[in-house]
């Protein structure tokens, strides 16, 4: 018997039928697939909302939607745009792609100029999740006139130094995280109450896109480049804020401490809350986000 390869596009065209999720469903259904200048394909973007333009960045091994809950809340005050980010998700991954933080920030670059044809070109807010947040500091950065403010989420990578796979050590990364046991306990672990937030729809969600084309082999070329790290000093000069799950439990107590060393009273915990903030309290995130709006 033969079995049916898919690749990103008919998995989120799939995924806008079938996710046991409604509001997953709902969000793959907002995808488009631009044209991004530069890079060869169309590229996943998940557009929703009215309002000024707010882009949401996921983290690391994961896809747009990690914001099916926030997406709803946010959608009614802001213009939300959700790539996936170069090499995750269910983005295409070229056989000669760079896929690393330079390669992750050169589409966001593309992404940008591709929003100014658009005739967007008021600042963006910008919220980033796990790497995301790391992602969301360097494109501030590297773009300060086009990011306003930006909220954090359990940001990973501010703090520390790159240290990249050796061949073999990622394969072997790639391999540990594909297997199922596997993802259902980092899923588990990423959330504050499992027995009650993980069930068969935020499984389901936490690996299909393990399922695009080529998501092995760059997920071990993004690991042997070290990915994001010492992201946060300096800090950009944009009004910044963080939130972070107190029962946090993917990232390690050392890279926590080294985090509110660096970030201040920039950072706020949030009880009842592991590692997404945006699924485990995506109301508090928004009233966050929502409540500090200059306008």
């Amino acid at each position: 018997m033969s079995t049916t390869v898919l690749d990103g596009r008919q998995l989120v065209e799939s995924a806008a039928r079938t996710l046991l999720d409604p509001q997953g469903r709902d969000l793959a259904g907002a995808v488009q697939w631009w044209e991004l200048g530069g890079l060869p394909e169309r590229w996943p973007v998940a557009v929703i909302g009215q309002g000024p333009p707010l882009l949401l960045l996921h983290g690391f091994d994961s896809s747009f939607l990690e914001f099916r809950r926030l997406a709803p809340l946010l959608a009614p005050h802001h213009r939300l745009i959700i790539p996936d980010l170069y090499g995750f998700g269910f983005s295409p991954r070229p056989v000669d792609g760079s896929f690393s933080p330079d390669g992750v920030l050169a589409h966001l670059d593309a992404l940008l100029e591709a929003l100014l044809h658009q005739g967007i070109d008021e600042p963006l807010g910008v919220i980033g999740a796990s790497m995301g947040g790391s992602v969301a500091v360097e494109l501030a950065r590297r773009h300060a006139g086009r990011v306003g403010r930006l909220l954090l989420l359990s940001p990973a990578g501010l703090t520390g130094r790159p240290m990249p796979l050796p061949p073999g050590l990622d394969a072997l990364g790639v391999w540990f995280l594909g297997r199922p046991g596997v993802r259902r306990g980092l899923c588990r672990s990423a959330f504050a109450d499992p027995g009650s937030a993980v069930g068969p729809a935020e499984l389901e969600i936490a690996s299909l896109h393990l399922a695009s084309p080529g998501w092995g082999e760059a997920l071990g070329r993004f690991a042997r480049s070290g990915g994001f790290a010492g992201c946060g000093d300096p800090l950009p000069e944009q009004p910044l804020q963080v939130l972070w799950g107190r029962e946090d439990r993917i990232l390690r107590p050392p890279q926590k401490r080294a985090a509110q060393a660096l970030l201040g009273d920039r950072l706020r915990e949030l009880d009842a809350c592991g590692h997404l903030p945006h699924v485990d309290q995506p109301q508090a995130v928004a009233a966050c986000w929502l409540d500090s709006d200059p306008g």
